[in-house]
C-alpha cells in the first residue's frame, strides 16, 4: 500500500537542447533516493508536464520507475482538462509499474464542484491505484472545496489523499476534520508545510526538495517524530531558499538551482524561459546560506 507521508519531490524534467535529458533524469532520481526522500512525483507542474509530448510523458515515467528501482514510491501527475483524455492517460500510466497517481483539478475550463466530482469519479473508476487529488487554484483557476473532497473520499476508497495548494489553513483543517484517519493531506506549498502539519497534514509534495531533499525529508520526519522545535528550526533554515525558488515562475528557479548542483542543464521548455540574470546571484547566495554546495 502507498504510504503518503513525509517529503515527496515533485521532480523537474531535465532538458538538453530542447529534448528530454534521460541521463540527467536518472541522475536526479539517484540523488533523491540517496538523500532519503519519501517518494517521487514526476510529470507534475514542476515537471513541465504540459509541454511534454505523449511519448515523452510516458518515457519520463518509465525512466523514473526504473531508476527508483522500487526503493521509493513513484506517483506521477496525471490529468488534463478533458475527462476522457484524463481517463485514457490514467489507464496507460497505471500499467507502468507506478505506485499511485496525482490527479489535478481540470484547468482553464473552470468546472463546477459537480463537474469536479464527475471528473474524479471517472478517474477513480479507471484504476485500482491510490489517487492523490491535486488542488491548486492558482494554476487551475478554480478551487475544489472541502465538501467535494470529502464526498469523493467517501465514495471511492482509492482516493487516498490530496495535495492541497489553496494556501488556506482553514480549508486544510476542514478537510482533515471531516476525513477518516487513513486519508492523507499533503502540503502543496513548501512555505506552508510546517503550518499545515501542525493541523494534521502528513507532509509535502515539494519543490525545494529538488535541491534540498535531505533537509525537507528531515524536517517532515522530525515533526512526525514529535520534535517540533527541531522541525521549526529546519523550516526557518529552508524558508529563504523556498522564497528564492519562486522568484520567477516554477520551475524556472529550481531548474537553475539544480544546474548549480550539477544535476542538469538550467533549461526549461517554452513558453518558460531561463532564469533572468539579475536573479541568479541572489539564488546562489541563498543556496550557500542553506548549506547546499554548488559546483
Amino acid at each position: 500500500m502507498l504510504k503518503i507521508q513525509g517529503a515527496f519531490t515533485a521532480i523537474i524534467t531535465p532538458f538538453r537542447n530542447g529534448r528530454v535529458d534521460f541521463g540527467a533524469l536518472k541522475k536526479i532520481v539517484r540523488f533523491q533516493v540517496g538523500n532519503g526522500i519519501s517518494g517521487l512525483v514526476p510529470c507534475g507542474s514542476t515537471g513541465e508536464a504540459a509541454t511534454l509530448s505523449p511519448e515523452e510523458y510516458l518515457a519520463v515515467i518509465k525512466t523514473v520507475v526504473a531508476a527508483a528501482g522500487g526503493k521509493i514510491p513513484v506517483v506521477p501527475g496525471v490529468g488534463t482538462n478533458s475527462t476522457a483524455k484524463s481517463v485514457e492517460m490514467v489507464k496507460k500510466v497505471s500499467a507502468l509499474g507506478v505506485d499511485g497517481l496525482l490527479a489535478i483539478v481540470p484547468y482553464y475550463n473552470k468546472p463546477t464542484q459537480e463537474g469536479m466530482t464527475a471528473h474524479f469519479s471517472a478517474i477513480a473508476k479507471a484504476t485500482r491505484l491510490p489517487i492523490i487529488l491535486y488542488n491548486i487554484p492558482g494554476r487551475t483557476g478554480v478551487n475544489m472545496l472541502p465538501a467535494t473532497v470529502l464526498a469523493l473520499r467517501k465514495k471511492f476508497k482509492n482516493i487516498a489523499g490530496i495535495k492541497e495548494a489553496s494556501g488556506s489553513l482553514d480549508q486544510v483543517s476542514e478537510i482533515i476534520n471531516g476525513a477518516d484517519g487513513e486519508f492523507a493531506l499533503m502540503s502543496g506549498d513548501d512555505s506552508l508545510t510546517l503550518p499545515m502539519m501542525s493541523v494534521g497534514a502528513r507532509g509535502v509534495i515539494s519543490v525545494v526538495s529538488n535541491v534540498a531533499p535531505a533537509k525537507a525529508s528531515r524536517m517532515c520526519g522530525l515533526f512526525l517524530g514529535g520534535d517540533q522545535p527541531a522541525a521549526t528550526r529546519l523550516h526557518h533554515e529552508l524558508f529563504p531558499l523556498i522564497k528564492a525558488l519562486f522568484v520567477e515562475t516554477n520551475p524556472i528557479p529550481v531548474k537553475y538551482a539544480a544546474s548549480l548542483l550539477g544535476l542538469c542543464k538550467p533549461e526549461p521548455r517554452l513558453p518558460l524561459t531561463p532564469l533572468t540574470e539579475h536573479n541568479r546571484a541572489p539564488l546562489k547566495k541563498v543556496l550557500a546560506a542553506a548549506g547546499i554546495r554548488c559546483r
